[in-house]
């Protein structure tokens, strides 16, 4: 059997893929992506590289959690997210690399705009992934989510995977 080498491009799809997935609301799909010891990862705005023993991380998932907040979100008892808002992600400026290691390094800025009940919300940042080959698949190991935001205005929230 002979193994594919992976090109940037792939990689490039894989989060597109991802994007698309999260805004159609495919939550267990999204959580599928994530490799068994998989996290998912939001610090506190301000502190990037904050200790999570140390400081209240908006998200800090293990792939239980991320499972958890996937199937949670999904149900209509979730009513901050019920019924669900629309979203529209953007993946710009990614940079790859590593890509003929075991973990592929990838970084990239962000743009989320969430609308629900006629509010438009933007969320900007970084993301950093970590992400493997499993299984003659791409998986994500880790996934880092830096707010670039003066704060979460106005209910100091995120209701929804970023």
């Amino acid at each position: 059997m002979t193994v594919k080498t992976l090109e940037r491009q792939d990689i490039v799809d894989f989060l597109y893929t991802e994007a698309k997935i999260l805004d159609e609301w495919r939550l267990l799909d999204w959580a599928a992506l994530f490799t068994d010891d998989g996290t998912y990862v939001v610090p506190p705005i301000g502190e990037p590289e904050a200790i999570p023993t140390k400081s209240l991380y908006y998200i800090h998932d293990n792939r239980s959690r991320l499972q958890e907040r996937a199937e949670r979100l999904l149900k209509k008892e979730a009513h901050v997210e019920y019924p669900h808002s629309t979203t529209t992600r953007n993946y710009h400026n990614i940079l790859v690399s590593d890509i003929e290691s075991d973990v592929i390094t990838v970084e990239c800025n962000f743009t989320t705009h969430r609308t629900k009940r006629e509010v438009v919300d933007t969320f900007i940042g970084k993301i950093k992934y970590e992400i493997v080959r499993e299984n003659d698949r791409l998986a994500i190991q880790r996934k880092k989510v830096v707010l670039n935001l003066d704060s979460l205005r106005p209910h100091g929230k995120i209701s929804l995977i970023l």
